[in-house]
């Protein structure tokens, strides 16, 4: 901390806060937009039924698990491309950038057939309420036929933030921000799609926004050439954040599974959840922003050999992301049933909604805390110790507790609450303790 103290004396720290907060800033406004369109989803969602709602909430935890491996190509894109970019290797920086985007359209073809096809099968299989299985597999299934633009979309904006084009990247994503939530409400008021038009509504905005960001990349893949040494090396980076968001989307379909097997109100509870976690988004967003910023910054200082100054960077970037989300954390709070009563007009679900934004909300600074510096060890390519230690809290904290707490002792919906706290506590700790030994800085990709 001494250390940290005199950096932030120093005239160089202003330069380092001003790259910081220059990729950081655009990825909040790129959260802020991925936030308005589930918030957009969640209150169509409400209006149409807290059935529709329910099932809203089981169907974007089952369209997350297929999106896994985007994210996880794209962490590896990202270390990769944003060394290069300031490595001045242009050749391998084009056929890493071009061989990743085929990567990812190949990728999200194949899931998207299987979206299609396997969709039934896995709903069957989960313990979703009866009454919601005829409207989670239509949903679904529409979700899954726009899953290879999707692909594509996250693929290519992590391309454009690691070549310092991340302000492209946010025009896309404002373009893709305003076609979701116009045909949401289109479809709604002057369609008989009903919840369908949920799903046909985030279809189709993505697969617009895939092609605007393939018009921005034009360029440099048309002087690429696949690659698949850069592919393996992308991906050998990127499989431990695949294992462990699908792992944290396991979690939290098993978390809806345990409240699932409430005694009583557990409609409404999931209903409250689903609603609780997207107004929860609203803080977790901006702080994956940051993990995501910091991962480029820090891939960008590691290709110019500025290893100390990566490692400042990191921590400097973590705590202007702690101090936003407090702010944000105390507006929740003070309006909370405002907010909750916006989304929903059930009066049960609106007072769950509440317990759990009180309850979660207390978590937030040290869930942002250890995201972030999270984001500084995947832009290092140091993936698999976060994996080990976000596997680590959830699994061996989270939903045990979870489990022994509501299935074994009967507790309520409130004890799930607080151990998702303590789960964020342990997680911190340990990514914390990763991060301030510093010996990732030495490690090679």
């Amino acid at each position: 901390m001494n250390r940290l103290y005199t950096f932030l004396k120093q005239k160089d720290s202003r330069s380092t806060l001003s790259r910081s907060w220059s990729v950081s800033w655009p990825m909040i406004l790129i959260m802020f937009f991925e936030f308005l369109i589930g918030l957009t989803d969640i209150f169509i969602a409400g209006r149409i039924g807290k059935e529709v709602q329910a099932t809203y909430g089981f169907a974007v935890q089952l369209y997350f698990i297929f999106i896994i491996l985007a994210n996880a190509l794209t962490v590896g894109t990202v270390s990769v491309v944003s060394r290069l970019f300031t490595s001045g290797n242009k050749d391998e920086l084009y056929r890493a950038i071009f061989s990743s985007t085929i990567a990812a359209t190949i990728a999200g073809a194949i899931l998207t057939i299987g979206g299609l096809f396997l969709t039934k099968v896995l709903i069957n299989l989960l313990n979703i309420p009866e009454e919601l299985k005829p409207m989670a597999a239509p949903m679904m299934r529409i979700y899954a036929a726009g899953l290879m633009f999707h692909y594509v979309l996250i693929n290519s904006n992590g391309i454009l933030r690691s070549c310092n084009r991340i302000k492209s990247s946010l025009r896309t994503m404002a373009l893709v921000c305003g076609i979701n939530i116009a045909l949401n409400f289109f479809f709604l008021w002057n369609t008989s799609l009903g919840f369908n038009g949920i799903a046909l509504a985030t279809a189709s905005s993505v697969s617009i926004g895939s092609l605007v960001n393939l018009t921005h990349l034009k360029k440099v893949t048309e002087g690429g050439s696949l690659c698949f040494p850069i592919i393996k090396k992308m991906l050998h980076i990127g499989w431990p954040i695949g294992l462990l968001q699908a792992l944290w989307q396991l979690s939290s379909m098993a978390l809806f599974l345990i409240l699932s097997s409430l005694p009583k109100n557990k409609i409404e509870i999931l209903a409250a959840f689903s609603t609780g976690l997207r107004i929860e988004s609203a803080i977790y967003l901006p702080a994956f922003a940051f993990n995501l910023a910091n991962a480029v910054i820090m891939g960008n200082l590691i290709g110019e050999e500025k290893r100390e100054e990566a490692f400042r960077s990191g921590i400097v970037t973590a705590l202007i992301g702690v101090m936003i989300i407090t702010g944000m954390v105390i507006t929740v709070i003070l309006n909370a049933r405002w907010i909750v009563s916006f989304l929903s007009e059930n009066g049960l679900v609106i007072e769950e909604a509440k317990k759990y934004l009180y309850i979660s909300m207390l978590g937030e600074p040290i869930m942002a805390w250890g995201i972030i510096l999270a984001g500084g060890l995947n832009g290092a390519g140091d993936t698999k110790s976060v994996l080990l230690r976000v596997a680590l809290s959830v699994w061996l904290v989270r939903i045990p507790l979870c489990y022994f707490f509501v299935i074994l002792l009967g507790f309520g919906a409130v004890s799930v609450w607080w151990t998702m706290n303590l789960s964020q506590l342990v997680q911190a700790f340990l990514i914390s303790k990763r991060y301030l030994n510093r010996r990732w800085l030495q490690e090679r990709i």
